[in-house]
């Protein structure tokens, strides 16, 4: 638990031990995954890999870029996977079907968005039943998350606290792209979901930037989850740097 002092006032963040500063990566094939994530080794210990099936979301990525079918997914499918805490971001229209098989690979965090799944509290009740996952239990193992889009009402999430770990909402109005604006609406759905719930982890994904990061942990945001800012920048090591600086700003250290 970390609390600070912020322009708002002071409030407590809970990161699990987690990074503050998490690199998203999407990746169009797998050598892209393989590249990046060669990049980040060394400079970070937890990566967001963004899977997105081309149907709830476009354009589609790895692995639904390959012609073989992404519900088959082989033993390498993730590289470096014991050097990184791995997130994944499943933007499927059917994360029930999928989201076993990621887990089986060994990843960590799996962030399941509201609005794809079609029953959201069979899908929680059989990742209890065949992973032993349970909200703050074994978080280094396995955590929860539900992500949830602007449009949508936060009374989505209401029913299912207690039974997932973080909440990401999204900075962008268009998901499953990196480099799209910023939607203030974010800023407004965090202090909003804070004021009510302000023990529950929560991160945000989609126009995370040097600008906006600093708003988005004065509202009270616990990780920022960063794509083009880091991939874009001429020295990723450095913006990264710039990043983590800002956070120690508000009193988070990883």
């Amino acid at each position: 638990m970390h609390c600070r002092t912020a322009p708002r006032g002071p409030f407590c963040t809970y990161t699990y031990g987690m990074s503050v500063i998490v690199p998203a990566v999407l990746p169009k094939t797998r050598e892209e995954l393989r590249d990046k994530l060669a990049r980040l080794d060394g400079l970070v210990n937890a990566v967001q890999i963004d899977i997105v099936d081309g149907r709830f979301a476009s354009p589609a990525t790895w692995p639904y870029t390959e012609p073989k079918s992404a519900l088959h997914i082989d033993e390498e499918a993730i590289p470096f996977l014991d050097q990184f805490t791995v997130e994944l971001d499943l933007m499927v229209e059917t994360p029930a079907l999928v989201a076993g098989s990621w887990i089986d690979k060994g990843i960590t965090r799996l962030t399941i968005h509201a609005e794809a799944a079609h029953d959201l509290p069979h899908l929680l009740e059989d990742l209890k039943v065949k992973y032993g996952h349970d909200k703050g239990f074994a978080p280094d193992l396995l955590s929860i998350g539900l992500a949830l889009n602007l449009a949508t009402d936060t009374a989505v999430l209401e029913p299912h606290l207690d039974r997932i770990d973080y909440v990401q909402f999204m900075g962008i109005n268009t998901i499953g792209r990196q480099g799209e604006p910023f939607d203030t609406r974010a800023l407004q759905k965090v202090r909003a979901f804070r004021s009510k719930h302000p023990d529950v982890p929560v991160q945000v994904d989609g126009a995370v930037n040097l600008a906006t990061a600093p708003l988005l942990l004065d509202a009270g945001v616990t990780r920022l989850v960063v794509g083009s800012a880091l991939w874009n920048a001429p020295d990723l090591k450095k913006e990264l740097g710039k990043f983590r600086a800002i956070a120690e700003e508000y009193g988070i250290y990883e």
